[in-house]
């Protein structure tokens, strides 16, 4: 069942709860995160992510998102995650994405807020839900371009910039970081609480693999809504074709293919049954 971002963020502040936002880059990928959900009766968002592109063409991988969505048994947004391009947002939104998140997240305050705003004045008028970022994560999508620290979310500014937008969702900085964690994450998760009372709207938590499960479960309770995972997933998927690999003679590529989405619906599953508070 095809639905939007707000539909799913409303029914996870009803429930106290969040929905996992899985990047979905290939076929596997897809059928292990709607398996997962279904399975565990829970809502979920397919999330195409910018920076996939090489791997999978938003014009090829889009269409399909699209269908799964539409034919799973349990409701699902499909999103466009990090979008950098009001004409690649477009793109999306024709082929019928019910989700954008734009990220001007590196962009001067002003330039970010502008674009933010004309992010959701395109996005709304497709019908679709806008997320955008304020502060800075200590790596970029991918885990590339590290700088040198995470740039906290001001609360107060948080507020302006959410007001001046008219964005649907918020995803604020408050100590994780994207692709596998080096050291255990230092999260501040009471301005996670601070920025959810203050701007009022569901938040995002980007990088959100590797975070314990109580940690989870504190964010949740503070206000996020979204949490974003794909690293330890895909991770999951990778190691568990090494390990098929090392004691088998394969012959057959779909017999990989297989051993990974696999692996990749249990993790899916692990975290869903987290976020879900199951």
């Amino acid at each position: 069942m095809l639905v939007t971002l707000n539909e799913i963020l409303a029914a996870a502040k009803e429930k106290n709860c969040a929905v996992g936002a899985f990047n979905t880059p290939n076929l596997e990928c897809i059928t292990a995160v709607i398996s997962a959900a279904e399975k565990l009766n829970v809502p979920v968002i397919l999330s195409h992510a910018e920076i996939h592109e090489p791997a999978a063409p938003l014009s090829v991988i889009g269409p399909v998102m699209v269908l799964f969505a539409q034919k799973a048994k349990t409701p699902v947004c499909v999103h466009l995650d990090h979008c950098e391009r009001l004409d690649y947002m477009e793109t999306a939104l024709k082929l019928g994405f019910t989700g954008v998140m734009y990220d001007g997240s590196a962009l001067p305050y002003d330039e970010n807020a502008a674009n933010a705003k004309a992010a959701v004045a395109l996005a709304h008028a497709y019908g679709a839900s806008v997320e955008a970022e304020l502060g800075t994560l200590p790596s970029r999508e991918g885990g590339a371009e590290a700088v040198a620290g995470p740039v906290y979310t001001d609360p107060d500014l948080a507020v302006a910039f959410c007001r001046e937008t008219g964005i649907d969702a918020l995803a604020p900085s408050f100590g994780t970081a994207h692709g596998i964690y080096k050291a255990k994450p230092v999260l501040d998760l009471e301005r996670v609480k601070t920025i959810a009372e203050k701007t009022g709207l569901p938040l995002v938590m980007h990088g959100g693999s590797g975070v314990s499960a109580d940690d989870y479960r504190i964010a949740i309770r503070n206000g996020i809504r979204k949490i974003n995972y794909y690293s330890y997933m895909s991770k999951a998927g990778v190691s568990a074709v090494a390990a098929q690999l090392s004691s088998q003679d394969v012959t057959f590529f779909h017999d990989l293919a297989l051993t990974a989405q696999q692996a990749m619906e249990e993790d899916a599953a692990r975290a869903m049954r987290v976020f879900a508070g199951l």
